[in-house]
């Protein structure tokens, strides 16, 4: 009889570990992917990629009984066996040579990689990128792109957790669409119509009545037949909703503060992808807030540009707003509020100082927005006179006036684009650049 009890030990190094120092002159075993082979003649340069980063091996010709390099193959992964060497010119400032090197598998025979990945940059079409998204993922900067995301996720649900909100995983497969309109992905549900859902907005709110504040981070799909280079048909939402608030400003303030809190972990945490792909993270000391109506007069003034659509904003717009704020207050962040409730949800709560406008918010980053937010209808029967003023059947939405009816605090939130944000942060040109496995109007695999 054998027994499961849990990790066991095993004579295998990682990075971190060399790193941490006292490797230095002895034998270690670590395994890896053979990245790329450099051959100097009378010596080699064996790179191994690990999840950690690169780690440079030196095969010395003789030294190794029985093995010559011909015989690896780069994406080949090993077990290698050396001594750890200081070398400062080396990836972590060490490298291994080689005393016995173990092959645990190999490509395909008679197949070459696609795209060099072992290459700084891949200098490749986005459309050969996504294509080849298993192999040209192996690329450190591609992969530092996604690590930079998981550390946006990170930051995020650790100040989550630090402002008491309580995780939670809310439906995808809904009866009814949140947003309204007919971007919805239909579904055939054991002959019942359900749609994917667009947002996690009536559970999140549900959920407020129960917890006080949650949160989540989880996809949502949207059916918008747009081809353009900020929008996907299914991305990653970092929704946030919270209980007794004062007022929509509130829910602004946790998201500056959540944002201030994530960059700076980044900084610490990420240092080294920050360093790979080379970029600035943007000063987050203050977050200027204007109103909808005034952005639009301030850019229409300063840029010369006539408003055409006065309930919402144009990308144009959105470019001007994000320019006028960054040479006027030096913010790349600027949030944008009262939108007019002619283009916000039935769930907006409207100001009662002017009902034509609503108690929401987008926050714009680099003059992108990345952000939709505000304060939501607690009362029952301000919520069920809206929805009978947009002409909508209440019966439709029974489930979530339950909540209403039976009680709910003043409340609100917001909901993150996660692969948006990483594209503004990164400074890259297209929002696929920054999502692991895109799905768009014309991209279903891989």
């Amino acid at each position: 009889m054998d027994f499961v009890n849990g990790l066991r030990l095993k004579d295998i190094v990682e990075i971190r570990d060399i790193l941490a120092g006292g490797s230095n002159g002895k034998e270690i075993k670590i395994r890896g992917a053979i990245h790329t082979i450099r051959d100097m003649s009378e010596f080699s340069f064996v790179v191994l990629r690990k999840y950690e980063g690169l780690v440079q091996c030196v095969y010395e010709e003789g030294k190794i009984p029985d093995f010559n390099i011909r015989m690896l193959r780069e994406e080949a992964t090993v077990e290698a066996k050396g001594i750890v060497t200081a070398e400062e010119r080396a990836p972590g400032g060490f490298e291994i040579r080689l005393t016995g090197i173990r092959i645990l598998s190999e490509p395909a025979k008679d197949t070459t990689m696609p795209i060099p990945i072992s290459k700084w940059k891949l200098k490749t079409s986005l459309e050969t990128k996504l294509t080849l998204r298993p192999v040209s993922l192996r690329n450190v900067r591609e992969r530092a792109i996604f690590k930079i995301q998981e550390g946006i996720v990170r930051g995020f649900r650790d100040f989550m957790f630090s402002q008491n909100f309580t995780e939670v995983r809310t439906p995808k497969i809904v009866a009814g669409n949140a947003e309204g309109g007919a971007n919805v992905f239909k579904l055939e549900y054991f002959g019942k119509k359900a749609f994917l859902a667009q947002s996690p907005q009536f559970y999140k709110q549900t959920l407020v009545g129960v917890y006080d504040r949650v949160f989540e981070a989880a996809p949502v799909f949207r059916a918008e037949k747009h081809n353009t280079t900020r929008h996907l048909n299914e991305y990653t939402s970092l929704d946030f909703e919270m209980g007794y608030i004062d007022g929509f400003e509130d829910i602004m303030d946790m998201e500056a503060a959540m944002l201030k809190y994530t960059l700076q972990f980044l900084s610490e945490e990420y240092a080294k992808e920050i360093r790979i792909l080379g970029i600035e993270l943007p000063d987050v000391l203050h977050f200027p807030a204007v109103r909808f109506d005034e952005a639009k007069r301030l850019v229409s003034e300063k840029y010369n540009r006539k408003i055409r659509n006065p309930y919402d904003l144009e990308p144009e717009e959105e470019i001007l707003i994000g320019k006028y704020f960054k040479e006027e207050y030096n913010s790349d962040f600027v949030f944008v509020t009262h939108y007019p409730s002619k283009k916000r949800p039935f769930y907006a709560m409207d100001d009662p100082a002017d009902p034509k406008f609503t108690l929401s918010f987008d926050l714009l980053f680099k003059g992108m927005e990345i952000t939709t937010g505000g304060q939501r209808i607690h009362s029952y029967e301000e919520q069920v006179a809206k929805m009978e003023a947009r002409g909508m059947d209440t019966e439709d939405f029974k489930n979530f006036l339950m909540i209403h009816k039976h009680g709910m605090p003043p409340h609100g939130g917001l909901g993150i684009g996660l692969e948006r944000f990483t594209m503004r942060l990164l400074d890259e040109q297209n929002v696929r650049e920054t999502t692991l496995f895109p799905r768009d109007v014309s991209r279903l695999e891989p």
